[in-house]
C-alpha cells in the first residue's frame, strides 16, 4: 500500500502529540530509517525503552506513525513506520483561535529548534566528513524582492526538486546503489521582513 506524500496536520490534538520534543526526535528518526523497533530508537536518543514505547504508542494513536512489518523472527518486538512520507502544518490552519494559534507557534518553534541543532551538530561534526561532503553541503541565503504568490510558487519548486532527489536516492538505493549515501537534511525557510 503506497503511503500519503505529505500528511497536512490540522487539527490541535495531532500538533500537540508532535511538538513534543521527544517525539519528534522519534519520528524524524523512524522517517529517516522507515522502520525501527523501540529498542532500536531508545539507543538513538539515550532513552528508557518503556518511555520511547509510550511516546511512539502516542504518535501511533494520532495516526502519525503505524505498526511495520515484523523484520525478525521475535514476535515481541514491535516494529514502527511513519504513516506518512511526511507532514505538513500550515499557519492558515491555526489562525481560527488564540489557542491554536499559540500551540502551532510553540511547535514551530520546536521544530525550527531541533533543525537549528542538527545543522550545529554537523557544524561541529564537519571536520570528520569529508572535503567532498563539506563542499557539497550547501550553506547560502538570499534576499529576494518577491510577492506572497511568488514566494509560494518558489517553495513548491523547491519541494518538487527536493522529492525528485529524494525519489532518485531512494530507488538507488533499493536497487543496491549504497556506496557514498548518506543522511541529508536540507532545510529551506523563506519568510518576509521589512528592514
Amino acid at each position: 500500500m503506497s503511503r500519503e506524500q505529505n500528511r497536512p496536520i490540522t487539527d490541535l490534538g495531532t500538533l500537540k502529540a508532535l511538538a513534543h520534543p521527544l517525539r519528534m526526535r522519534l519520528y524524524r528518526l523512524l522517517c529517516v530509517s522507515r522502520t525501527a523497533t523501540a529498542s532500536h530508537l531508545a539507543d538513538q536518543v539515550d532513552e528508557a525503552v518503556s518511555l520511547v514505547s509510550y511516546h511512539l504508542r502516542k504518535l501511533a494513536e494520532h495516526g502519525l506513525i503505524e505498526e511495520a512489518e515484523a523484520r525478525s523472527g521475535d514476535g515481541r518486538e514491535r516494529w514502527w513506520q511513519p504513516s506518512s512520507e511526511g507532514v505538513s502544518i500550515r499557519d492558515r490552519d491555526f489562525r481560527d483561535a488564540p489557542e491554536r494559534a499559540a500551540a502551532h507557534l510553540a511547535a514551530t518553534r520546536l521544530f525550527h529548534e531541533q533543525r537549528a541543532d542538527m545543522y550545529r551538530r554537523y557544524l561541529d561534526e564537519r571536520p570528520t566528513w569529508s572535503a567532498e561532503w563539506n563542499a557539497a553541503a550547501p550553506d547560502s541565503e538570499s534576499l529576494l524582492r518577491l510577492t506572497a504568490g511568488e514566494l509560494g510558487e518558489l517553495r513548491e519548486e523547491l519541494l518538487a526538486l527536493a522529492r525528485k532527489y529524494d525519489d532518485k536516492g531512494r530507488a538507488a538505493e533499493a536497487a543496491g546503489d549504497t556506496e557514498g549515501r548518506e543522511n541529508v537534511a536540507l532545510h529551506l525557510y523563506g519568510f518576509p521582513f521589512r528592514v
